[in-house]
């Protein structure tokens, strides 16, 4: 029962920590990953609240330094989808029916337990798991997933508060209910805030989640539900488990409950999620919400009157910071033929100071790719480039995976700009760059957006602020999220909220107040308080 209107202010946004030399934050990073590496994790399912083993594991090693064993998760199947749907679908009405305040102050203790007590280890099992360096792990699997949770408890409490007009006589309320049915979540290894954001927006709104996390990410998303678990979430409302993507869907997307998914991750999967949605869609009890966030291949333009330095340094981080893996990272670069030279000698000499290696040693920025499957493919488009006509390397090229899934990020030159590279998303350190005559900046922007069918991020170089209106106008449907004059990666919540369209998803945007609504089933509730008593209206009597 709720005795009061409740106040969730906008917050600000968490502080990026720096781990400079001597910082206390750095000594206990440094702490938190020597103890992780010493110690073999057992990773269990959490279903209904209860650690679920299966004793079919599969171990899990730093991308970075494979021969080494972080620990192994339990391996589930198609009776543990069927278990997490059972489980969540119990704690649905229990939970849908606690007060708001009550649900709310879940998610910002868990907020606060991360900022703090478990900073070091969100950041350290991301680091070791996925590969990322000390400064990407904290503005992703510390300060974003903070910023996630906090700010979508102010964003819910705006929508609660919004209620229609009442006439007369009457009093007219809306209820902001959960879906009926259970959410699916699935994420992907890049980011441990998207693994924490898509099961939590959907469960902070009332609805009970399934969720399936990449086996790249496990290391890292286990630590956060074991996090939601000392906060407070109750058994049943978030259901982690670890099974494949065709036993997942099966089950899933077969069932009446099946409310809505929220996804993170290829536009090949998302559209054949969709595609099996919508063949059973008579089977389901209401129309299913489908919120996906998919690929992209992120763009820069530079302007003939951009500076040099500021192109080569937002291409230096924006395709590279952590090893392109990002899904707004800039993949293509469009360069006037009046700064291609100076651009490229600061390209080449910047990926030269470049060092690579193991995410322990913190004067590395570049780290590993996520698996071997993810080297042989980006290895596979830098061999072709190299026996290409149609392409030149301009630094990097080579590649080791004795040791770790090292690839050096490396700038390619296409002759052609519709070369393979130029169009399609390879999601690793490697950018394609084209030079264009520079009075043909106009014509360019056209190639801009009809070049690739993804539609996520991009960006703008110029000092010339007509350019820059043109670019604006001309690329209005080629990037969800368009930066002017900085690299196209780097969205933060509250500020840039994130998505885009065509190839690259629903652009719901996470981490605004849209991306929640996507999660709610409002109802209008009229009470009529005079109620009439006679069917007839005043227009039918003639005296």
């Amino acid at each position: 029962m709720s005795l009061g209107t409740f106040s969730y202010p906008l917050p600000a946004n968490e502080p990026v920590l720096n781990y400079g030399p001597g910082s206390a934050e750095k000594k206990r990073l440094k702490e938190v990953l020597a103890l992780l590496k010493k110690e073999k994790a057992d990773i269990p399912m959490y279903i209904g609240g209860k650690e679920v083993r299966t004793n079919k594991t599969q171990s899990i090693h730093p991308p970075h330094e494979i021969k080494h064993t972080l620990g192994h998760f339990h391996i589930g199947t198609e009776k543990h989808v069927q278990q997490a749907i059972d489980a969540a679908l119990a704690a649905k009405d229990s939970w849908a029916a606690m007060s708001w305040e009550d649900r709310a102050g879940i998610f910002l203790k868990a907020a606060d337990l991360i900022a703090t007590k478990y900073r070091p280890y969100m950041n350290g099992t991301t680091m070791l798991g996925q590969s990322k360096n000390a400064y990407q792990a904290e503005i992703d699997a510390a300060c974003e997933i903070v910023d996630f949770l906090r700010f979508n408890v102010h964003y819910l409490s705006e929508i609660y508060k919004q209620q229609p007009i009442s006439g007369p006589g009457m009093h007219n309320r809306l209820e902001f209910r959960p879906l009926e049915g259970f959410v699916l979540a699935v994420t992907p290894f890049n980011f441990t805030a998207i693994g924490g954001n898509l099961p939590t927006s959907a469960a902070m709104c009332g609805n009970t989640v399934v969720w399936k996390p990449a086996n790249t990410q496990v290391y890292s998303a286990q630590m956060f539900m074991r996090i939601l678990q000392e906060a407070g979430l109750p058994d049943g409302v978030i259901n982690l488990i670890y099974v494949d993507g065709p036993t997942l869907g099966k089950i899933c997307f077969a069932h009446r409950d099946f409310t809505g998914v929220h996804f993170t991750g290829s536009t090949g999967v998302f559209n054949n999620m969709w595609e099996t949605i919508g063949k059973n869609m008579g089977n389901y009890k209401t129309y299913p919400r489908i919120v996906g966030e998919t690929g992209g291949k992120d763009f820069v333009v530079a302007h003939p009157s951009a500076k040099a330095d500021v192109v080569a340094t937002a291409l230096l981080r924006g395709a590279f910071e952590f090893q392109g893996q990002k899904c707004s990272a800039a993949s293509r670069a469009y360069i006037p033929s009046n700064l291609a030279e100076e651009v490229k000698k600061k390209l080449v000499a910047g990926i030269k100071s470049f060092k690579m290696g193991t995410v322990e040693d913190f004067t590395n920025f570049i780290n590993a790719v996520i698996d071997e499957k993810s080297f042989d493919k980006i290895a596979a488009y830098i061999d072709n480039a190299k026996k290409d006509k149609k392409a030149e390397i301009w630094a990097g090229g080579k590649y080791d995976k004795s040791k770790g899934y090292f690839i050096q990020p490396t700038v390619i030159e296409a002759k052609d700009p519709k070369y393979v590279t130029m169009c399609e998303e390879i999601f690793g350190p490697v950018l394609t760059v084209y030079v264009y005559p520079e009075k043909k900046f106009e014509e360019v922007l056209e190639l801009v957006d009809t070049t690739s069918p993804y539609a996520l991020t991009g960006s703008i170089i110029s000092t010339d602020r007509n350019a820059i209106a043109l670019a604006t106008d001309k690329l209005r449907n080629a990037a969800g999220n368009f930066y002017v004059n900085d690299k196209p990666t780097g969205a933060v919540v509250g500020q840039q909220p994130f998505g885009g369209a065509r190839a690259s998803g629903t652009n719901d945007k996470a981490g605004s107040i849209l991306n929640l609504y996507r999660w709610l089933s409002p109802r209008t509730i009229k009470e009529t308080f005079n109620p009439p008593t006679d069917y007839a209206y005043p227009f039918m009597q003639e005296k």
